[in-house]
């Protein structure tokens, strides 16, 4: 099996790419600290998806960093929330990025409850 083919590695990179490409409008100001954290978190979501793979021989390992990718994504909402409060993302934009966030979260989440499927 190859990460690339997996849909929430599919998912989240893509995320990963919007917010990358969105975030390039945000102030300068921003660049070592809202920018650069929001581009680390959504880039790890899918990065810890491939980990995952790669000790899918083992469930609880498994598990363990499909976790770690959960919380990426939990974080990488967080900075889409500041992002939203600071006037750097527009409301659309902002819906579109958390529903495809949403999305992501879901597919890790079946993932998780479902690990035979993926061993």
């Amino acid at each position: 099996m190859k990460f690339q083919d997996l849909l929430a590695y599919k998912r989240s990179f893509e995320l990963a790419m919007y917010i990358f490409k969105i975030s390039k409008s945000f102030p300068k100001e921003e660049q070592y600290s809202l920018t650069d954290q929001i581009r680390r978190s959504s880039r790890s979501v899918a990065v810890n998806i491939a980990e995952a793979t790669r000790k899918r021989r083992y469930e609880k390992h498994f598990i363990s960093k499909l976790t770690d990718s959960d919380a990426e994504n939990a974080e990488t909402q967080g900075w889409l929330e500041f992002a939203h409060a600071c006037e750097y993302l527009k409301k659309d934009e902002f819906d579109f990025l958390t529903e495809k966030s949403n999305e992501v979260g879901k597919l890790l989440n079946y993932m998780m409850n479902n690990p035979d499927k993926f061993l």
